[in-house]
C-alpha cells in the first residue's frame, strides 16, 4: 500500500489515523481495536469487513 495513501486513510468509526500491520495485509485502529483488510493493495474500510483484535494483538501494538 502506498505510504501517501496511508497518511490520508482514517478509521471510519473514530476518525483516528491507522497503522499498517507487520504483514501489510491490514490497517489497524488501536482506538476501536479493529483490523481493516487490504485486498489487492486497496483498503476495505467497511466496519462489517473489519475483524476485532484479540487482547494479545492489542498488547503487542
Amino acid at each position: 500500500m502506498d505510504s501517501h495513501l496511508l497518511n490520508m486513510v482514517v478509521c471510519p468509526l473514530c476518525k483516528t489515523s491507522l497503522r499498517i500491520s507487520a504483514d501489510k495485509k491490514e490497517l489497524i485502529c488501536k482506538v476501536d481495536k479493529l483490523a481493516y483488510p487490504i485486498r489487492d493493495d486497496i483498503p476495505v474500510m467497511l466496519v462489517d469487513e473489519a475483524r476485532s483484535l484479540s487482547p494479545e494483538e492489542i498488547q503487542a501494538l
